[in-house]
């Protein structure tokens, strides 16, 4: 294995178009195993980095396993880290969670966790797991496959009064980051609510609410915030995706376009682009929008103060 990144024989391939696109070179494409659904921005190993969240299932519907799978953005490797809970005898468990958002602050990472609140994972304490416990943890069950794993250990569960769905960083007006998160509902109608809270200091504290609003969006799967401004995005079955934009209170439909599929949100501030990704298998995608196209930061209509 290199370190601190896998090996290149499993890439994912850079694409240029109205936009910035990361494509798997690989089975990730087409398998219905697996399925990418969080993302957001960071730094492995003093390098800039993509953490993308995936739950993976039996084919009838069981929940096996979930990782994250952190993607130098310059070299375009990758490296898979398994999440997993200590179990009441002690032995480490896959975490049950279908991981629809990630917000990842510094060591500290935050999934969501549908219907039991956000569950934080140490990154600080990755552990290496071999054999039939590596194969275990990451719902793998042939022999061959998966000699060695890494394991990120759950460090704290937090409930929130929403289903959290999805979660997402919010950003001041001139860019920088708050210890801020969305967390979301998804729902079929326009019930789903988002809340802003404050992340904790501590990992025994709890989430703190400052904000909460229905935006009135069926199928929604992400959001963000810089400054008075929101992003969300919503699904559409085997259609793209929609981008809404706007203050919290007067969302309206975007022109950029998201992947069919679509998934959550993140804002990446040194390559000025709103991240977002496919989930469907030969459709599946890692997009970045240019702010130039979204009207904000340096390159957009809206100058940072």
């Amino acid at each position: 294995m290199l370190w601190p990144f896998g090996s290149t024989w499993r890439p994912v391939r850079w694409r240029r178009r109205d936009a910035l696109e990361l494509r798997w070179l690989s089975a990730r494409t087409w398998t219905r195993r697996w399925y990418p659904q969080g993302i957001d921005l960071g730094s492995w190993r003093d390098r800039p980095t993509i953490a993308v969240s995936w739950f993976r299932q039996r084919l009838d519907g069981v929940h096996l396993a979930s990782r994250v799978t952190l993607v130098d953005r310059e070299r375009a490797r990758h490296l898979d880290i398994i999440l997993v809970v200590t179990g009441d005898d002690g032995e480490l468990e896959p975490a049950p969670i279908h991981a629809g958002g990630l917000a990842w602050f510094g060591d500290r990472l935050f999934v969501a966790a549908t219907g039991r609140g956000i569950w934080e994972f140490d990154l600080s304490d990755i552990r290496q797991v071999r054999g039939a416990d590596a194969r275990r943890l990451a719902g793998a069950r042939a022999r061959r496959s998966r000699a060695t794993a890494l394991v990120a250990v759950r460090t704290a569960v937090h409930p929130v009064a929403l289903r959290c769905s999805f979660l997402g960083r919010v950003f001041d007006d001139d860019g920088s980051p708050l210890r801020r998160v969305l967390i979301g509902e998804h729902r079929t109608d326009g019930s789903g609510r988002i809340g802003e809270f404050s992340i904790p200091e501590d990992p025994e504290d709890a989430f703190l609410e400052t904000d909460r609003f229905s935006p009135d969006i069926a199928r929604m799967q992400g959001a963000v915030r810089w400054g008075d401004r929101c992003f969300v995005s919503q699904s559409d079955q085997l259609h793209p995706g929609v981008l809404w934009s706007g203050p919290q209170s007067a969302l309206t439909r975007d022109r950029a376009a998201l992947p069919v599929g679509c998934e959550d949100l993140a804002l990446d501030l040194d390559a000025e682009l709103l991240w977002t990704l496919g989930e469907h298998p030969w459709r599946r995608v890692v997009r970045g929008i240019p702010f130039a196209h979204l009207g904000i930061g340096d390159g957009g209509t809206a100058q940072r103060t």
